[in-house]
């Protein structure tokens, strides 16, 4: 890609505009210095908050703003970014430059494609992942008060059932302990919700596109959230993502959820657990006696080229740079960068070792080569902004778990329709089947 870059460019045409995430540069730095480098031309980057970067790429593309030639948009926006065609397709240049087995290691990639064609370069493993604190779990009393108590051993939970009453069990304010910190921030309700529901067992939307989420699964699963929100620490419900790791590093709280980006953290000199948190997969369910544990990929970072790029080729030399196996290591590595592992080469380096530390990259691997996919479908946007507003007056007792979610459903219907039930069906069954096998077994439609 380096050659072909110099051939084309000799003489040094033109910059790239790169758009980027919040708390990425350092993960970029050095591909941009090894990309200009070795190919003189130059790597601008612009910065914009986290949970805006897609919003900001599609406003680009309708404004004809022409600012962008590569984004790296959050993997679960990408098919609205798609139906926006703000985003190119990557197949023709894929062809023409990309090694047969780039892709084949990636350990998840379902997020690339969509209805056929390539999209992007997944650069970021984001599976979501359980931390727990050790000073708590592995304290003698507690080990024999859980025990007297529940009459089973205290060890880590693997389903919800579990990871709430241990939460419970925790929870003592007036000690200055508490249950969690787990996220009530509305954008990122969903998520925790999602996997309760398929703990269940149940399948969001039946083959058709008929939601399921307002039955009894749903319901539950709504109720046991807000049931488990006493016992996490006060603020849950304003925290972003750096917020939650500089509170939970403080040492107080007994469970989290995040990514890999909160290990950074966490394993870092601002934290007071370093060295002293245990790992896990986000719980799945109990099926008769039998647990199924449900890993998830709910975020990622994605290389696209943007429509609006005056050259799409060099754009998408860039981004096979960017994520080839030495120059993803390279960005992994940065520990002020929230780049995740996403290579079998990733889990050998000694950087990476020093910035997660083994127990951790054992976790990781594993949950990211069975991760449950995360909504793939044209305006997931909507489907989770009305499923987060449902889920929030819930929370907040305005209306109750069986409106919330009966509201959320006839929406879904109105979305599906407006979008078209025919495609969305078709993208559904294929994201289905790309669920890991174990999962798919339990889950069911309703009747």
């Amino acid at each position: 890609m380096v050659r072909t870059v110099r051939a084309k460019y000799p003489n040094f045409s033109r910059s790239l505009a790169v758009l980027i995430p919040n708390g990425s540069r350092a993960n970029l730095t050095p591909l941009v210095a090894a990309f200009e480098a070795a190919t003189a031309v130059k790597i601008e980057l612009f910065e914009v908050d986290t949970d805006g970067i897609n919003a900001e790429l599609m406003l680009d593309t309708m404004v004809d703003g022409r600012r962008y030639d590569v984004a790296l948009p959050a993997t679960f926006g990408l098919s609205d970014l798609i139906l926006a065609q703000a985003v190119q397709p990557l197949d023709a240049f894929l062809q023409r430059h990309e090694p047969g087995d780039f892709r084949q290691d990636i350990l998840f990639d379902i997020g690339d494609q969509s209805e056929g064609s390539t999209f992007g370069f997944q650069t970021d493993g984001d599976a979501y992942l359980m931390f727990y604190n050790n000073g708590m779990l592995d304290n003698a009393d507690f080990q024999k008060a859980y025990q007297d108590q529940f009459g089973i051993d205290l060890s880590l939970p693997l389903t919800w059932t579990e990871l709430d009453r241990q939460m419970a069990f925790f929870h003592d304010p007036d000690r200055g302990r508490y249950g969690g910190a787990l996220f009530r921030t509305p954008q990122y309700l969903v998520w925790e919700w999602w996997l309760r529901l398929h703990g269940k067992g149940v399948w969001p939307l039946s083959p058709e596109m008929t939601p399921q989420i307002a039955g009894d699964a749903g319901v539950s699963a709504l109720e046991e959230m807000i049931t488990a929100t006493k016992y996490l620490v006060p603020g849950s419900d304003a925290r972003g993502i750096f917020e939650n790791w500089e509170r939970y590093g403080r040492g107080d709280i007994y469970a989290n959820i995040g990514w890999g980006g909160t290990q950074k953290y966490l394993n870092g000199p601002k934290s007071n657990v370093r060295g002293q948190l245990s790992f896990g997969p986000t719980p799945g369910g109990q099926f008769g006696d039998k647990i199924v544990p449900m890993p998830y990929f709910n975020w990622g970072w994605n290389y696209v080229v943007s429509t609006a790029s005056a050259d799409p080729e060099l754009a998408y030399l860039f981004c096979l740079f960017a994520s080839s196996p030495t120059m993803s290591t390279r960005a992994v590595r940065q520990v002020d960068g929230f780049f995740d592992p996403f290579r079998p080469e990733h889990y050998a380096d000694a950087g990476i070792i020093e910035a997660y530390s083994k127990p951790f990259l054992n976790v990781h691997r594993a949950s990211l080569e069975g991760a449950v996919p995360d909504f793939y479908l044209k305006r997931q946007s909507e489907y989770f902004s009305v499923l987060a507003a449902g889920l929030d007056e819930a929370l907040q007792g305005e209306v109750t778990p069986q409106t919330a979610l009966t509201r959320v459903a006839q929406n879904w219907e109105l979305i599906t329709s407006h979008t078209g039930r025919a495609g969305q069906i078709s993208q559904w069954q294929r994201l289905r089947a790309q669920y890991p096998a174990a999962v798919r077994g339990v889950l069911h439609d309703l009747d």
